[in-house]
């Protein structure tokens, strides 16, 4: 029985060590953190599988990774990993501005990246956390096979004035009271809000009711990192990142990439066309009837976009 035993176990070792080869170290679906500079990081692996997993960075600033909950199904082929930046959700950090820079973020995906021992992954990034997975290959990683850019933000300049473009596009009883009220600083009139609601329900997230990991999403919120980070407005830049713009570099990219963007994006269908024409070799998908949270507005087709990307990549 004890030979049958050992027999039984040898072999589970054996298939176990055949469908790891050539992988990212087994990894166990679960939740944990990881040590960084000024903090530690909530993560969350979902799902498992043969493929090589999907790295996610989340937008922001200040929101945590909730809101992108719709990502989990694509855990039926490979672990998708997810965390909250420091100071976002799950991973309270210090109210430390020396934290909050761009090159600090970067160096949490680095962090996760060796602690969970993912050698090779596919990284997405949305909305802000393009910015990072941007920032982060132009480090020239090791071990990034392909790049999704969902909602790309990759000039704060040019985000703004699409958000200004967009905002002619409505009524004017709505555009004059946001106009008004951003041009005076009241964004705490009680006619401002409503407003940008109707800004938001256009371009933001269109699908109504918002789910509850969206409220929660906002519920949630760092605001104090949200207002140094972009500023206190919605159609200007006051924050540290005002002068973000990687359209220079985007040439350095030289992996395969996938640009997404809704068809009523803030990040418009021509800027995510422009951002695809700097990427060599990149392609792009318009999610149809979605806003900036293509995950949210049409989860099916955002899934199915991304899904035959890496499906189409890893046949290769």
């Amino acid at each position: 029985m004890n030979k049958r035993l050992s027999f039984l176990t040898a072999v589970g070792f054996l298939l176990l060590a055949i469908s790891s080869f050539g992988q990212t170290d087994s990894l166990v679906a679960g939740e944990g953190f990881v040590e960084v500079t000024g903090g530690k990081v909530w993560y969350k692996i979902v799902g498992g599988g043969s493929s090589i997993p999907l790295l996610i960075l989340h937008g922001g600033n200040g929101v945590s990774s909730i809101y992108l909950k719709p990502l989990e199904a694509l855990a039926d082929q490979r672990p998708v990993v997810f965390f909250d930046q420091l100071g976002c959700g799950n991973s309270p950090g210090p109210s430390d501005t020396s934290l909050w820079t761009i090159e600090k973020f970067v160096e949490q995906i680095a962090a996760v990246r060796k602690a969970l021992n993912l050698k090779e992954i596919h990284l997405y990034g949305h909305s802000w956390g393009t910015m990072l997975a941007t920032d982060y290959m132009l480090s020239e990683p090791a071990g990034v096979r392909s790049l999704v850019l969902a909602s790309p933000v990759l000039s704060i300049e040019r985000y703004i004035q699409d958000k200004v473009k967009l905002l002619e596009t409505l009524p004017d009883s709505i555009s004059k009271v946001i106009k008004k009220n951003e041009l005076e600083g009241t964004l705490d009139s009680p006619d401002y809000m409503p407003a940008m609601m109707v800004f938001l329900g256009r371009f933001f997230a269109r699908k109504q009711p918002w789910s509850d990991e969206l409220n929660q999403t906002f519920a949630t919120m760092n605001h104090s990192m949200g207002v140094y980070m972009f500023g206190s407005y919605n159609f200007r830049s006051t924050g540290s990142l005002a002068g973000y713009n990687r359209t220079d570099r985007l040439s350095e990219i030289n992996l395969p990439t996938l640009l997404i963007t809704g068809e009523y994006d803030i990040s418009t269908p021509a800027t995510a066309k422009y951002y695809q024409s700097l990427i060599p070799g990149a392609e792009l998908v318009i999610i149809e009837n979605a806003g900036h949270l293509t995950m949210q507005d049409n989860a099916e087709a955002d899934i199915k976009a991304i899904r035959d990307f890496l499906d189409k990549l890893e046949k290769k």
